[in-house]
């Protein structure tokens, strides 16, 4: 498909902002946009035509207008049908997106090839990189600065379905896949069967248990008897991909032992949840009635902080990355970095996290590089169901000078160096071998299976126990409070833009969204710092309930949340909150 001619500036007699100039307050987020964002979006079309073929085809619609709207879309959280609607008849989008005011607007599915464009080619994050770009030219977004980092769920754009339902499900689109590759002399007697058995018919969610156990065990037959019916037929067949997805389901679900089909009792992380989307993965956090679940995906949302010297200072997601749900969030923290450093962003100076990115590899790590990683160490693991003052952590350690002091008082040189061979891995083994014998703390001390109390500790086991003591301490805790915004962030992510809940299907896809919902809030908080320096605001105190709609009336302004609101005049801004 080849593209139109583009012009940055617009048409002079066509454009909005050439026929009515004053139609938008010098202060308005459309306007901001096209004088700010818009170049910004222009400056990537030469990276964009590697997804058309520029001498080939009908013209196709602008790429830069298609990014744009694509931006505007998790800015304003309207669906495709919607945007298109508002290309066509809202000025304010046809200004920001430098449009003739004639624009008729396009047809929904546009959005959809151009985001598959995006994903087939790589360009999944240039808007990203773009606007970083630009908040480092403007002086918004410094190369290296203070930063914090936590993770959130997401979750599937499909129903969370039981194992007998996924076998069912899949079996279903494998059926009719095969129906169109298969012609009806060369189906096997089973066909009309299973037809009929998957096809025609609907799971009874009333049966009882012993019937959906029968049937489960039923299903995983019939998935060994068409997957064996399959091995002879022509390759296209056998390799198509509901056909493959079949296998691989049926590998997790089932387990033949002497020539009979049985379901798995425990299934391994990261099975097929859904067909209509593999990618997604059931995952849990938390413990108690804090545990969540959910089958999707989980996004690490990375965050810059203000500099002492600037308390207003505008903070900008640095990085957004989308891992499987069974991915823990240490791997996260490397990719988040990877990712920070295609947008010419370095190492933070300090980096803000919770308990779940914090190890004794980590800080080691972190003080090689030369950076701080800032969050509470996690208690050690109590197997033996010990008593707090009796763990690790209670014991003195010193690895430089192998030795280590128990909760009795006792010193041990009794060190040995463990290392493994396949991971390198170097950890170290203290024994209290005769001291435990006539100590007063050996019942509490020693667990029941052992004759001496033996802790196996890590070879930067130090720094982990520095950060455990130097948490307890209010200077820390004090520190700490910077990361808590993190979570006001995810907030905005989720309710304002919509990060929680994925609108498409696959991983390539909703890493696509996160990308763009990172950038349309990036894009939302540098227009916003925009006009905090170009009008900046009187703000008065008033009672909230008293004054409220009567000037919302009284001055014909937008509405508002109801915690505060915006009124626009002429003459001033008015900002009237609770």
């Amino acid at each position: 498909m080849s593209l139109p001619q583009f012009d940055v500036q617009g048409s002079l007699f066509e454009s909005l902002g050439a026929i009515a100039p004053d139609l938008f307050a010098d202060n308005d987020k459309y306007k901001l946009f096209a004088k700010k964002v818009w170049p910004v979006l222009a400056s990537c079309r030469e990276q964009l035509l590697d997804c058309y073929d520029t001498e080939n085809g009908r013209p196709g619609v602008e790429p830069v207008v298609l990014l744009g709207i694509l931006i505007f879309q998790f800015l304003e959280r309207v669906p495709d049908r919607q945007a298109m609607e508002l290309v066509k008849y809202h000025l304010g989008w046809k200004l920001a997106l430098n449009l003739k005011l004639s624009q008729g607007g396009f047809h929904p599915t546009t959005l959809v090839y151009f985001r598959h464009r995006l994903i087939e080619r790589g360009k999944a994050d240039i808007a990203m990189r773009a606007v970083l770009a630009a908040l480092q030219k403007e002086g918004l977004l410094p190369k290296r600065s203070k930063q914090r980092l936590d993770s959130t769920h997401v979750l599937s754009a499909v129903a969370e379905l039981s194992a007998l339902e996924c076998v069912r499900e899949t079996l279903r689109l494998a059926l009719e896949e095969l129906a169109k590759g298969v012609a009806e002399s060369e189906r096997p007697d089973f066909w009309e069967l299973f037809w009929e058995r998957y096809v025609e018919s609907k799971l009874d969610y009333k049966s009882g248990v012993e019937v959906l156990k029968i049937k489960h065990r039923q299903a995983g037959q019939d998935c060994l008897r068409l997957l064996q019916w399959l091995e002879p037929m022509a390759a296209e067949l056998r390799s198509g991909p509901q056909v493959e997805l079949l296998r691989e389901v049926f590998a997790q679900q089932y387990q033949q032992k002497a020539g009979q089909v049985k379901p798995v009792k425990e299934h391994a992380t990261g099975v097929v949840q859904n067909p209509h989307d593999p990618d997604a993965q059931w995952s849990a956090k938390g413990k108690g009635k804090q545990k969540k679940t959910w089958v999707g995906y989980k996004a690490q949302v990375a965050e810059s902080l203000p500099e002492k010297d600037a308390p207003n200072q505008k903070c900008f997601i640095t990085s957004i990355v989308t891992q499987k749900a069974s991915e823990s969030d240490d791997p996260g923290l490397d990719q988040s970095f990877q990712d920070q450093a295609l947008s010419g962003l370095e190492r933070p100076t300090e980096l803000y996290v919770d308990g779940a990115y914090v190890s004794a590899s980590r800080l080691y790590e972190a003080k090689q590089e030369g950076w701080q990683l800032m969050g509470p160490a996690q208690p050690s693991a109590n197997r033996s169901g010990l008593a707090a003052d009796y763990r690790i952590e209670a014991f003195d350690i010193n690895i430089t000078n192998r030795t280590a002091r128990c909760p009795g008082g006792y010193d041990s040189t009794q060190c040995s160096r463990l290392a493994e061979a396949k991971t390198q891995k170097v950890s170290f083994r203290f024994e209290w071998s005769y001291h435990c014998r006539s100590c007063p703390l050996r019942s509490q001390c020693v667990p029941s299976d052992q004759s001496h109390r033996t802790i196996v500790v890590g070879e930067y086991h130090e720094l982990l126990q520095q950060r455990r003591r130097d948490q307890q301490t209010q200077e820390f805790k004090k520190r700490m409070h910077q990361r808590s915004a993190i979570e006001g962030t995810i907030s905005e992510l989720t309710r304002a833009h919509g990060l929680r809940r994925s609108r498409y299907r696959g991983f390539a896809k909703v890493e696509l969204q996160n990308l763009f919902i990172a950038t349309a809030c990036n894009v939302k908080r540098w227009l916003q710092s925009l006009t905090e320096l170009k009008i900046g605001y009187n703000t008065q105190l008033l009672p909230f309930t008293n004054v409220l709609y009567s000037l919302r009336r009284f001055f014909l302004g937008t509405p508002v949340s109801r915690n505060s609101f915006c009124i626009h005049s002429p003459q001033a801004v008015l900002i009237v909150k609770p």
